[in-house]
């Protein structure tokens, strides 16, 4: 049993999103098993306590020459475990060229952003179980199946670092991506070369933020406790502690 439950005095419906989210990975997505995509899960766990990521976080460059390896328990190829404990522990030095090199070293665009995908989920996830001093919550079992090897029909390069889906793009199979709205943020779109990995972030920004289609009304502070200017100052220094680009 992988059910989430909090106490009382959190909200119901942040228990329901991180079930859904649990469920969702231990499916096969569309470029990795269900097996690997839990393995990527457990490797965003052991980034936090990866001494040879510490090292380089650190350093003046990630490029630089740093003698170890990480820490790892997974049989997940190098290049993913890489891309995992980069984006976990020093995202905001990621380049278009790092990823230039991972795609040399066979991960594809869409295998990373899958990976992507569920790096933000587990760290969302994780990060709200400490700040509450709750215990992590295990990671289900993995289900049977193998990736589909969906690519949506309507990805092309939009000036990202990999080809995104635009809302006029979508096709009947993701035409919920966006909830219907004609124009949608680069913050959402990055990942929709997966739409499970935008599904994933809207299911749990709905329940942690705010859903998409409100961001854009500074009136709306979407029924929460707190008001809307108190929410993004909030918002904008957890951004700033984590050098988000936006």
């Amino acid at each position: 049993m992988h059910a989430f439950e909090y106490p009382a005095e959190i909200r119901a419906d942040i228990a329901t999103a991180h079930n859904r989210i649990w469920e969702m990975l231990r499916h096969p997505g569309n470029w990795w098993r269900g097996e690997d995509r839990l393995s990527i899960a457990a490797e965003t766990r052991n980034a936090r306590v990866c001494e040879f990521c510490r090292q380089r976080r650190q350093a003046l460059s990630p490029n630089a020459a740093i003698d170890g390896s990480h820490h790892t328990t997974s049989n997940l190829p190098g290049i993913a475990i890489e891309a995992v404990h980069r984006i976990t522990t020093d995202a905001s030095r990621l380049s278009e060229s790092w990823l230039s090199d991972a795609n040399s070293e066979g991960l594809s665009n869409e295998a990373y952003v899958e990976l992507l995908g569920i790096c933000v989920a587990v760290i969302s996830i994780d990060t709200f179980h400490i700040a509450m001093g709750l215990p992590l919550q295990p990671l289900p079992l993995s289900a049977d199946g193998e990736p589909d090897g969906y690519r949506p029909p309507g990805a092309q390069a939009n000036g990202a670092w990999v080809d995104t889906v635009n809302p006029q793009d979508l096709s009947e199979r993701d035409a919920d991506l966006y909830g219907g709205a004609p124009q949608m943020g680069n913050v959402i779109t990055a990942m929709s070369l997966v739409p499970d990995a935008v599904r994933m972030l809207t299911i749990e920004s709905n329940a942690q933020y705010l859903p998409p289609h409100l961001v854009a009304n500074p009136e709306s502070n979407g029924g929460r406790a707190i008001t809307r200017p108190q929410i993004e100052l909030i918002a904008g220094r957890v951004s700033a502690l984590n050098d988000c680009f936006y």
